[in-house]
C-alpha cells in the first residue's frame, strides 16, 4: 500500500507487483493499492504474471541441468533484481531459503 500525504509535492513512486507461477495450481492475486493526497506526484504501478514455460526447463536441462536445478536457476533469475537490492546477509539467507524451499519440490 503507498499513501502519498497532502505535504508530499513532486514525490515520485513506481509499484511493481510481479508473480511467477510454478506450477498449474498456483495462483496469484495482486492488489497494487495507493492512496493519493497530493496531485503533483508521480506514481505507477504494473502488475505482470508469468509461469515457468516448458522452454525455459528444455533450454537448461539441455544443458545438462537437472529438471530441479533448472527450476531453481529460474527461480532465483526471478528474484534477482529484487535480492540485487538487498543488503548482502540478507540477499544471501534470501537464496538459502529458496534453495532449502525448492529442494524436492520437483518430482
Amino acid at each position: 500500500m503507498l499513501q502519498v500525504t497532502p505535504k508530499a509535492h513532486g514525490c515520485r513512486s513506481k509499484v511493481v507487483c510481479d508473480a511467477l507461477m510454478l506450477d498449474p495450481d498456483s495462483q496469484s492475486d495482486t492488489y497494487p493499492t495507493m492512496e493519493v493526497g497530493n496531485s503533483s506526484a508521480d506514481l505507477e504501478h504494473e502488475a505482470s504474471v508469468s509461469k515457468v514455460s516448458n522452454d525455459q526447463l528444455f533450454y537448461l536441462m539441455a544443458r545438462g541441468h537437472s529438471e530441479e536445478e533448472a527450476m531453481g536457476m529460474i527461480v532465483n533469475g526471478f528474484f534477482e533484481p529484487f535480492t540485487r537490492e538487498l543488503p548482502m546477509e540478507y540477499a544471501v539467507e534470501l537464496n538459502r531459503l529458496l534453495e532449502l524451499e525448492m529442494e524436492g519440490a520437483i518430482g
